[in-house]
Parts: C-alpha cells; structure tokens; sequence
C-alpha cells in the first residue's frame, strides 16, 4: 500500500522539491503553502507522516505538531518539522515531533528520515 505524506511550506520552490522527490519515491504526496489547510487535510487525507515548516505566515509548525498529535486518530502520525533555526532542536522536540530537518537540506537526508519513520 501506497503511503501517504502531508507536506506544509510557504515556500513554493521548497513545496515542489519536497513533493516531487517524495513522489519519485513513490509516496502519496499532497502539499500545501497555507497552515490553515493542514488538519482539514490530516482528516480527509489521513497521511502516515506530515512534513511541517516551522516558521509559516502567521503560524508556528509546532503548535500545528501539537495538534495533529492531540487528535485521538492521529496522535500515533510521524511528524517531521522543518526549521531554518539551527540549534532550536530541543525547543522543537518539546512541540512533540519525531525529527527535526535543518534548513537548507539535504534531499538525501529527507528521505531516509521519511523511510526510518514511516517504515
């Protein structure tokens, strides 16, 4: 079975790297640039992993991580966040998320982080 992968970013250029290396990995990829977006999406898509960058227009990735792992049907979801703020790692982890990815990133990095949670 196909698995599924929720990715948030408000950069375009990032969304469309993230989403076309993940389906060329072929994995189930639905993107978005927009945070409010993103638990309409964890409900109907239901994605085995979600991708969130930490800083968005407006929103904080973490507190959506908080969300999505406070949801009964979700709370066992990885949850990867994207950061640009190095050396933030354990403020993040305390936001309940699986694994932080530095920005900028290695592609290399991203799938093997996605493999070793969704596997």
């Amino acid at each position: 079975m196909v698995k599924r992968i929720l990715v948030l970013d408000d950069n375009q250029d990032i969304l469309d790297i993230v989403h076309e290396t993940l389906t060329y990995e072929n994995f189930e990829v639905k993107s978005t640039g927009d945070s409010d977006q993103v638990m309409p999406l964890v409900e109907e898509f239901e994605p085995d992993l979600v991708i969130l960058d930490f800083r968005v227009a407006g929103t904080n990735g973490g507190e959506l991580c908080q969300q999505i792992k406070a949801h009964p049907k979700f709370s066992n979801v990885p949850v990867i966040i994207f950061s640009a703020y190095i050396n933030r790692d354990a403020e993040l982890l305390r936001y309940g998320c699986d694994a932080i990815i530095n920005k900028p990133f290695d592609l290399t990095e991203l799938v093997e982080k996605v493999n070793n949670l969704i596997s």
